[in-house]
């Protein structure tokens, strides 16, 4: 009974230990290959390089802002007779400011108006266009679409300045030379704009929202004025600053359209007014043409300071549920 028992029984598989980790304390592997040593950032990418950077981009900008607010205190003695940073012996700005807007029959209030007609008007007209035709190069298809954004394109490209000779010829054509118009209508078109909604219309406007809105019986304008617009809203806002600050500084074009004083925006007429303190011995145009560069800055900051907050917001704040 022992032997057939212990015969019928299941042989057992010896177990063999595992092997202990080695000891920390035992030769470690050699490494396969030596690290590379980190490289330190350069200089100018550096915390103290970026910081130093933009130091100075911030007194390149507030260094002009600073000596046109300092010297628009000024009599015409100080202005002359002191350094531009430094503070005159009495504050004469509000002297200053009544004679800027009652010199040559207040004629500056008359640039003042006709600037914010050609900036403010054509630069509102000038989004909305750009706003639509962006809109269509993205969403819509036609014939010659891609070639046409082309064309936008290269107008992106060309500079403002190169086109003045070739409109003012067709505003002679057209009879618009010395005219409101001739100066106005160009500012309506703005290739940058265009070329931005797109982007801004490719980015925020989904293509489910719309296909939505068209299955409900929406048409293409309702579509675009009731869904497509409010999203692309800040692209809008982006779209009114940049042209609003390009024709509120544009120069040349009014210098070759224009020879009536009464159509003159800011800049060409501070501009005469300094030649006349340069050429014809002056001095008290001087004053007058720093005090109106004075002025002539402050809408840009209200307009910025006023349409900044709606870049902070949601771009598709409530766009898609």
């Amino acid at each position: 009974m022992t032997k057939s028992s212990t015969a019928d029984a299941p042989a057992r598989t010896p177990v063999t230990p595992s092997p202990s980790p080695p000891s920390s304390s035992g030769p470690r592997p050699a490494p396969r290959g030596r690290r590379r040593p980190v490289k330190s950032p350069s200089v100018l990418l550096s915390k103290a390089g970026v910081t130093a950077m933009l130091g100075l981009a911030t007194l390149y900008t507030l260094l002009p802002l600073t000596w046109l607010l300092l010297s628009s205190t000024k009599s015409r003695e100080d202005l002359f007779g002191t350094n531009g940073f430094a503070l005159g012996g009495e504050t004469h700005l509000a002297a200053n400011l009544s004679h800027l807007f009652a010199a040559d029959g207040g004629v500056y209030v008359r640039w003042l108006i006709n600037t914010v007609l050609y900036a403010g008007v054509g630069a509102l007209l000038a989004s909305v266009f750009g706003v639509a035709a962006g809109y269509a190069f993205d969403k819509l298809t036609f014939p010659g679409k891609e070639r046409l954004f082309s064309l936008v394109l290269l107008g992106v490209m060309v500079p403002g300045t190169a086109m003045a000779i070739p409109l003012y010829l067709l505003a002679a054509k057209a009879g618009l030379v010395n005219t409101f118009w001739g100066v106005f209508i160009p500012g309506l078109v703005f290739p940058f704009g265009v070329y931005l909604a797109r982007v801004f219309s490719a980015s925020y406007v989904p293509d489910e929202v719309l296909e939505a809105a068209r299955m409900d019986g929406a048409s293409e304008f309702r579509t675009f004025c009731r869904i497509a617009f409010p999203m692309i809203a800040p692209g809008f806002v982006t779209i009114f600053l940049f042209q609003f600050t390009q024709i509120w500084n544009s120069f040349f074009l009014p210098l070759v359209m224009l020879s009536d004083q009464d159509l003159y925006p800011v800049n060409l007429g501070l501009y005469v007014w300094y030649s006349s303190a340069l050429t014809q011995g002056h001095p008290e145009d001087y004053l007058l043409a720093v005090v109106g560069s004075l002025v002539a800055v402050a809408p840009l900051i209200a307009v910025f300071l006023m349409l900044q907050r709606f870049w902070k917001s949601g771009m598709t704040a409530g766009a898609v549920k």
